[in-house]
Parts: structure tokens; sequence; C-alpha cells
């Protein structure tokens, strides 16, 4: 699972947001999918500039971060280092990609589990679920620093 970075957890917000607001969506679109947009907003790249840079290369976003070579220097590697760099691991590409992360998938009720991957309203439910999901680690992990600060707390 992801590292829960403020600015991940604040780039999925805004890419839930511009999608149901209307962003371009195109799943079979490498800058405009599930993976792309969150790329543009983690990247600052358009989703035209991402699909010609992952064109580079063959397959989807699974092909390419299975093939990823953190010192390749190859335009897609550098965008999904920029993309880990922001909190985000291989599988949580993989599982953004599918919307099948158990983890995310278990907020949802019983029946709202399975998710069409390439439809828009699923992909806005997805990354919310998930940026609430990290939120909620990033503050047990400062409630836990709290907490042990406290202990050596002099009085």
């Amino acid at each position: 699972m992801a590292r829960p970075t403020p600015e991940l957890i604040d780039a999925l917000r805004k890419t839930a947001k511009k999608l149901q607001n209307g962003a371009p969506y195109q799943w079979g679109h490498m800058g405009g999918c599930n993976c792309g947009n969150l790329a543009q907003e983690l990247t600052k790249l358009s989703k035209d500039e991402i699909h010609r840079y992952a064109l580079q290369r063959y397959g989807d976003w699974n092909v390419q971060v299975d093939d990823y070579c953190p010192t390749s220097q190859m335009p897609i590697d550098v965008i999904i280092s920029e993309m880990l760099a922001a909190g985000l691991t291989i599988e949580d590409v993989k599982h953004l990609e599918r919307l099948n992360d158990r983890q995310v998938l278990v907020r949802f009720p019983q029946e709202k589990r399975y998710l069409r991957h390439n439809n828009r309203t699923d992909v806005v439910m997805y990354m919310n679920a998930w940026a609430d999901l990290l939120e909620e680690q990033f503050l047990q992990k400062f409630q836990l620093a709290e907490l042990k600060l406290d202990e050596f707390e002099v009085v």
C-alpha cells in the first residue's frame, strides 16, 4: 500500500474532483485513463504528453510499471519515478488501473465492491475512498507519534 503522504492524498482528491467535473477520461488512452489522470496531477504533464511518452515503449500501465527502470531516463520511467516519489508503489499503479486493491474495496458496501475499471464514476469513488484510507493512515502515524512524545513529557 502507498505511503500516506499529503501530496498523494491531495493528488487523489484533486484528480477525483476533476474527473467528477468532466475532465477528459478515456480508459484506453495512457494519459487519460485512471493512472494517466493521476499522473497528470502528480507530474503536471498533459494527458497528450503522458500518452506520447508511454507510446515510446509498449503496453498499458501494468506492462509499463513491470518494465520500469528508475535509471533508464525514458520519459515514461521519469513519470513513474515521480509517481513513486509521491508515495505510490508499483502495485498501487496496477491496482489503480484495475480498481482492485482489496484495502480500498472493503471500504465499500458488499454490493458496491465490483467496480468497473473503465467507468468514470467508479474511478472517482475509488480515488476518494483511497484518499480517505491514506488520510486515516497518515493521521494515525501522527497520533502514535504524539502518544510516544507524551510518554517522555516531563511534568
